[in-house]
């Protein structure tokens, strides 16, 4: 979901680095992208230079444009340089899909938090039971026509098989850590909503923050809630999250986000996000006041623009994570169908 950027915040590179170019985004730390076949059309990659290389902090999908854009990294402004090891923020495609090529190809071990690895794994050795039959029952419940059904899972588990999977071991990370790379300390900060336990990575010291998807500046993340557990309060989870970032790290940290451009005023963003969903509960709430309405029947409500097969899932989990925390706030009551089709009325 794009939102606006506030004018307090500060953005040091207007631009993002060029193709097959990095930046020097702070002392001993690059940035490059890798292109993303999605609407949102990029990832952001990270390097810190450790002992005797680099650390790699997240590692794009697996894609010939992705490998590609690596290789014309690693050969050019990276020639003669080594990756030492790499660290992967959360289990989503984008972040981890080259993870297992990497260890692979140059031998990197690899960091995460348990559940975002244990999640990856259990979608790389057993995807039909993550498939399209434990969904049926879910979208039927929440109002999905057959038609618009069969449409966002016929793309079936393409997103998630852009990976190549992780190695079968790794280092865990978790909230409260102190990360060692090279001659730096990071504390290690985790939180929920957009995924299951992200990791993100704070340098007081040099007020360096790597934020990964938790906060980004013209873009409000993806929170869903799945059919694996359908009843998640994730946007409370992820709104906790939020306040305990405002609390903990300070407002003059340069955000290094994992989409977008790294910028200044991350308390500025957080209250901007957080204002974002309150007023998206407003507007749920505003459209479930005439009569109850189905999660299906919300989302043209708040999503006002067409959408594909893949926008169309990630509209419905996120308005339904609205839903479910709404109900759990006591301002919206659910109301079942003798279609068996839940719907829901403000209060």
């Amino acid at each position: 979901m794009h939102t606006s950027a506030a004018p307090t915040l500060v953005f040091p590179h207007t631009q993002p680095p060029e193709p097959g170019r990095l930046i020097e985004i702070a002392p001993g730390v690059r940035w490059f992208r890798l292109p993303l076949p999605y609407r949102l059309d990029h990832v952001n990659i990270y390097l810190i230079e450790d002992d005797d290389g680099w650390t790699v902090l997240d590692t794009g999908l697996d894609t010939d444009a992705c490998r590609m854009a690596w290789k014309s990294i690693l050969s050019g402004p990276m020639a003669g340089q080594r990756l030492t090891t790499m660290i992967v923020t959360h289990f989503h495609p984008d972040h981890v899909g080259l993870a297992g090529w990497l260890a692979t190809y140059f031998g990197l071990p690899l960091s995460m938090p348990r559940p975002e690895y244990l999640y990856s794994l259990a979608l790389q050795y057993a995807p039909g039971d993550l498939g399209a039959e434990m969904h049926r029952p879910f979208y039927r419940r929440h109002g999905l026509s057959q038609e618009v059904m069969d449409a966002v899972l016929s793309r079936g588990h393409e997103y998630l098989r852009r990976t190549t999977g992780v190695p079968t071991t790794y280092h865990r990370i978790q909230h409260g850590d102190s990360l060692r790379i090279g001659a730096r300390a990071f504390q290690v900060i985790t939180g929920g909503g957009h995924s299951l336990e992200q990791a993100m990575l704070n340098r007081p010291e040099e007020r360096l923050f790597f934020a990964a998807d938790q906060v980004i500046a013209r873009i409000s993340p993806n929170v869903s809630v799945h059919a694996m557990e359908p009843d998640l309060d994730a946007l409370g989870i992820y709104l906790r999250s939020l306040l305990g970032l405002r609390e903990s790290v300070a407002q003059d940290v340069l955000v290094l986000p994992g989409h977008g451009l790294p910028f200044y005023g991350l308390h500025e963003r957080i209250g901007e996000l957080m204002e974002h969903h309150e007023q998206r509960c407003a507007a749920i709430a505003e459209a479930c006041r005439p009569k109850p309405l189905s999660v299906a029947d919300i989302v043209p409500h708040i999503f006002h623009r067409e959408l594909d097969e893949h926008q169309t899932g990630f509209a419905f989990g996120e308005v339904l994570a609205h839903v479910n925390h709404m109900l759990g706030l006591d301002q919206l009551m659910l109301e079942s169908g003798r279609d068996g089709i839940d719907r829901y009325r403000a209060r």
